[in-house]
């Protein structure tokens, strides 16, 4: 079974072209698409959902930075494993408390300049992190790699408690 690089016909890496991704996803959805199997038997039909279903799952983990990341070290035998290993470099862990504690405080005093700093150290930090990744990535590093992206889910996922915090302060 082709791997979803390969469905697109784009070169196995971090870095991606996103038009010629989207241009690749709209050519495999413009053959494969239900509507161009309506006198299909029903096992054609099956088929041609199958791969429209295939080409959207595809498209959307090489479009997203954080899945592309997670399935080349999946492709590569690196299982990220997000639910056992959570260890993370101390200097990280600490960074998140502190973050953590910026986010109390501009809670409490419904701060929004505090929150917006805090939004732009977060997306600084995405951005380095996302960095790192492609390196690792790049130099087959799949076992640092898997870290880094373990990391870059810590971040988003704070990255989305600050945006529930603007919202309960503008609410």
């Amino acid at each position: 079974m082709q791997n979803h690089y390969e469905l697109f016909q784009l070169p196995q890496r971090f870095a991606v072209d996103t038009g010629a991704l989207d241009n690749a996803y709209r050519d495999v959805q413009s053959r494969v698409h239900p509507d161009k199997f309506v006198g299909a038997t029903d096992a054609e039909k099956r088929v041609a959902m199958q791969w429209a279903t295939r080409a959207n799952e595809a498209y959307q983990t090489l479009k997203n930075p954080q899945k592309r990341a997670q399935y080349l070290c999946e492709l590569h035998g690196v299982d990220l494993q997000t639910e056992s290993n959570t260890a993370m470099p101390v200097a990280f862990l600490m960074q998140q408390m502190e973050w953590r504690e910026a986010l109390g405080d501009a809670r409490a005093a419904k701060d929004s300049d505090a929150l917006d700093a805090l939004d732009r150290d977060l997306r600084a930090a995405r951005k380095a992190q996302l960095a790192e990744i492609e390196q690792q990535l790049d130099a087959a590093d799949y076992v640092g790699a898997a870290q880094g992206v373990r990391a870059l889910m810590f971040l988003e996922k704070f990255g989305e408690e600050v945006r529930f915090a603007f919202e309960a302060i503008e609410a």
